[in-house]
């Protein structure tokens, strides 16, 4: 118990440190891309699964880790990805996004992180459950991309790689744009975690290796998989009403982990405060909170389990639930911030003409 308790923790601690610090928002990621037509943080998130996919493999061909894959929802798998999409932008942040942003004292955040808590907990045993696994129950027994193939997953390892490094290759070859800085008030290492503004792409490298790191740490504990984040935050609230200790497992410490990390990160770069949203935002986040928590649990993982972790497995769900989270992602985005804009730019211009 003391190693699932202490490994989790630090695990989630020093994820929620770098994705804090690194401002690594994979609602950010996604959202950008369509609305201000900027790569940056996509490239970035690619390169956190090129990371994890090349240490993973590793790590399965030395005999350290096992996979537990079953078959593919794929229903459940594209309906749910698309509604949690949605729900992270209602939300402000994801699933891991929505935990961090929490630790820096955002009231909104934990309004979303109640309401995810809530829906994904029903969702997976309470009133809800039936009908998820009645969508689930569509299925085909294909797990893997390249046992579909016939192929070693290690060519499908070298192609997102070689298709990561030429993305990486293209961001770092444009000009870049110097951002005036003030002069730091730490010097050595406290300038460097608290106060220096990291690279995507570092934090990239850093999420991933993590994440290859979460492979052997979880296992160890008897949870067979790497970095997961809905079931462990249904798992919290569960094991608060029933008090049944099966529901305490490496996952729950990981998330748990993820707050206080990002708590010492905000704290130790001064941005730390509580911030209480007006009723709208307040109603937006509870909104988005529900709709994370029922896509992530219909698609059987959210941003992270699914956007990075399935994806380094080369599954067919977690190659098919990511463009069905950014689809989601960018249709909400289209409503609550691409049209509005647009109506004020066209009212503004019509102003401009009768004035």
């Amino acid at each position: 118990m003391l190693q699932l308790i202490l490994t989790g923790l630090l695990c989630g601690g020093l994820l929620g440190f770098v994705m804090q610090r690194g401002r690594f928002c994979v609602t950010g990621a996604f959202r950008d891309m369509y609305v201000t037509k900027d790569h940056r943080m996509f490239v970035a998130f690619l390169v956190a699964i090129s990371m994890q996919s090349i240490g993973v493999y590793l790590l399965h061909s030395f005999g350290m880790i096992q996979f537990e894959l079953g078959n593919f929802m794929w229903f459940a798998t594209i309906f749910g990805a698309f509604v949690f999409g949605v729900g992270i932008i209602f939300a402000g942040g994801c699933a891991t996004g929505t935990w961090y942003r929490a630790g820096e004292g955002l009231i909104g955040s934990w309004i979303a992180l109640a309401t995810y808590m809530v829906s994904s907990a029903m969702m997976k045993s309470g009133p809800l459950s039936s009908y998820a696994a009645s969508m689930q129950s569509h299925q085909v027994e294909a797990q893997t991309i390249h046992g579909t193939l016939g192929v070693s997953p290690w060519a499908l390892v070298a192609l997102l790689v070689g298709i990561t490094g030429l993305l990486v290759w293209k961001q770092l070859s444009k000009p870049t744009v110097k951002i005036p800085t003030m002069k730091p008030k730490k010097t050595g290492l406290a300038h460097l975690l608290f106060e220096k503004r990291w690279n995507p792409l570092f934090t990239a490298i850093l999420v991933g290796l993590i994440a290859i790191a979460a492979w052997p740490l979880s296992e160890a504990t008897g949870r067979m998989f790497g970095l997961g984040v809905t079931t462990p935050t249904a798992n919290i609230l569960q094991y608060a009403v029933t008090g049944d200790s099966s529901f305490l497992n490496w996952g729950v410490f990981l998330v748990i982990g993820i707050l206080i990390g990002s708590y010492v990160a905000a704290k130790g770069s001064g941005e730390f405060r509580f911030r209480v949203p007006d009723v709208s935002t307040c109603l937006k986040s509870a909104f988005g909170g529900i709709l994370m928590g029922v896509g992530a649990s219909l698609a059987g993982g959210c941003s992270i389990g699914n956007g990075l972790v399935e994806t380094a497995l080369f599954t067919w769900q977690g190659w098919i639930s990511l463009p069905f989270m950014i689809l989601g992602t960018w249709t909400a985005a289209y409503f609550t911030i691409v049209k509005p804009r647009q109506k004020a730019m066209k009212k503004v211009k019509v102003s401009t003409q009768t004035a």
